[in-house]
């Protein structure tokens, strides 16, 4: 065998290796089994929006604390992120301090809330949830999740890393009539608040009052038909946290 044989059967692994790493393209779905799953998660990424920031959440909310291309043994990442950013749900500590020094946090949450059957709905896209918005989508009672689909989806908001003060949102009024005329224990939205801008703290306190209601915020609702789904949504297990990235599917 002369050299250069000897030479391209020593490259022989690595070429082969290298031609398999160009086929592991990672699979990323928004629908499962043929349109009976359907994640209404946001990805996280660096333009990820939050209240907080014109820029999105930033590059550094991962860092690879540990690399194999360094010589690790492993690869270790090290998550940074604002709580209340991307898909997101709120515990009744965000805007009562009473609640926050007691422990009613994200890990206080009930799960049999965030999990069952929920209606998707479609919102008057002029104008933000009132009183009478409420009235007129003609919600039955024994429905207890909803979720609301407005502007903010065809607007594609939550696409933009930008903090739009302009969302759509309730308004303190339409939170007491949802609070005073329905049975909805699971409110859902597509930005990064429930409550209108102008209305940013009186619509969550009439929300989060009794701790009856939980806030599930920033729910990717483009391209679905309204109606009855299952949805099931789990925050993180975080003690002492007043708000928590979730993830939620709707399954059909």
């Amino acid at each position: 065998m002369n050299s250069e044989m000897m030479f391209l059967m020593f490259l022989l692994p690595y070429l082969v290796m290298s031609s398999q790493d160009s086929n592991l393209i990672p699979p990323r779905w928004d629908v499962y089994d043929n349109g009976k799953i359907y994640d209404i998660t946001h990805r996280i990424t660096a333009d990820t929006p939050t209240g907080i920031s014109q820029t999105g959440i930033g590059a550094d909310y991962l860092r690879l604390h540990d690399s194999m291309k360094n010589g690790s043994d492993y690869n270790f990442s090290i998550i940074k992120l604002p709580a209340h950013s991307g898909t997101h749900v709120d515990a009744p500590g965000h805007f009562y301090e009473n609640y926050y020094e007691a422990g009613f946090d994200v890990d206080s949450l009930d799960l049999r809330v965030l999990n069952g059957p929920a209606l998707l709905v479609d919102v008057p896209r002029d104008t933000n949830i009132t009183a009478e918005v409420m009235k007129s989508l003609n919600i039955p009672r024994g429905v207890r999740r909803v979720l609301f689909r407005t502007l903010n989806t065809d607007r594609r908001l939550m696409w933009e890393k930008r903090f739009d003060t302009s969302y759509v949102g309730f308004m303190k009024d339409g939170a007491q009539w949802l609070k005073d005329n329905t049975d909805i224990k699971l409110v859902g939205i597509d930005y990064l608040s429930v409550a209108a801008y102008d209305h940013l703290v009186s619509a969550h306190r009439v929300f989060l009052k009794n701790r009856e209601i939980i806030l599930v915020e920033g729910l990717k609702l483009k391209d679905l038909e309204a109606g009855i789904y299952d949805v099931h949504c789990l925050p993180l297990r975080l003690f002492g946290a007043e708000g928590s990235p979730i993830r939620c599917v709707l399954i059909r």
